[in-house]
């Protein structure tokens, strides 16, 4: 097996640079360098409000807390089960705990206190969404576990990263409909995509150490199958607007805007370009946007 190179994703600039010393292993912790992965767990929850018709702005700010408090305390969970691992990935080496920056004690005490955050947030939404919260902490609790077991593990992190769409909808409506069952499905399909790009840049460190992912399972058909997921994505998407009682107009408009997006990714893709993966991987922020304001403007001028 190849040897282990010597990137790093630890990034001392921006917001973590301004923070005092002591705060900076935590702020890397929660990921507070990149906030890619809450954006990618917010978006589910905004397009859940937004196609149940909300226009309450708290529970769109409840739901940009949750995301930041709960994608924390899962990259905390992450990080607790994966040291061991992330010591021998070049890009996970320097993180608080692979790098003993931190002790497991320190972490468990700051994963407490972001679950406190993210449980003060549930407990402001109605008895079904905090229900169905509640039911989503095992899908969080097992994915860091996934990827020793199975070539999937981003179909179980779309599980988890996803539920937000549920959360979304039910937190609107007070109950659990097919759009939002729909949107979930979308979602997972989104994530099986995004995440396999992502997965590329690790491929040859997890191949040396046993660790599993989507990207060495597809290898040089990666490309083929983003292909479906993406299409997947577009089509559930439709559907779930239509399903929500939307219209043709809209859900060609997101179809539309999704796609040409996705379709972007799939022309620059270079699975073996790190840089490029990132580069693609974190592009799909725009996606969310491109989902989420055709939405909300459907709202407006459609009442």
């Amino acid at each position: 097996m190849p040897p282990m190179t010597t990137r790093s994703d630890i990034q001392e600039t921006g917001l973590i640079a301004l923070l005092p010393a002591a705060w900076r292993p935590y702020a890397k912790l929660a990921r507070l360098d990149r906030p890619i992965g809450t954006w990618l767990l917010l978006f589910p929850c905004w397009w859940g409000l937004a196609l149940a018709g909300s226009q309450s702005l708290g529970l769109y700010l409840l739901f940009a807390i949750g995301a930041l408090a709960m994608r924390g305390a899962g990259c905390t969970v992450n990080d607790m089960m994966d040291r061991e691992f992330d010591r021998q990935v070049a890009r996970t080496a320097l993180r608080p705990l692979a790098s003993g920056e931190i002790s497991m004690m320190q972490a468990g005490a700051f994963l407490a206190a972001q679950c406190f955050i993210g449980l003060a947030v549930l407990l402001a939404l109605n008895k079904t969404a905090i229900a169905l919260g509640l039911a989503s902490t095992l899908l969080i609790a097992v994915y860091p576990l996934m990827k020793r077991v199975t070539h999937w593990p981003q179909f179980v992190l779309g599980l988890a990263f996803n539920w937000g769409a549920l959360m979304g909808w039910t937190a609107a409506r007070g109950t659990l409909d097919w759009p939002a069952l729909l949107l979930y499905g979308a979602g997972i399909l989104w994530t099986l995509g995004y995440d396999t790009i992502y997965a590329h840049q690790d491929k040859d460190d997890d191949a040396r150490i046993g660790v599993k992912s989507t990207a060495l399972r597809f290898g040089a058909a990666t490309g083929r199958w983003l292909s479906f997921f993406y299409a997947g994505t577009v089509a559930l998407l439709a559907a779930a607007i239509l399903a929500a009682g939307w219209g043709w107009g809209l859900a060609l408009t997101v179809a539309l805007l999704a796609g040409a997006h996705f379709l972007w990714q799939l022309v620059w893709l270079r699975i073996d370009d790190p840089a490029q993966c990132l580069l693609l991987f974190r592009a799909n922020r725009f996606v969310g946007w491109l989902v989420l304001l055709p939405l909300l403007l459907g709202r407006i001028l459609l009442g």
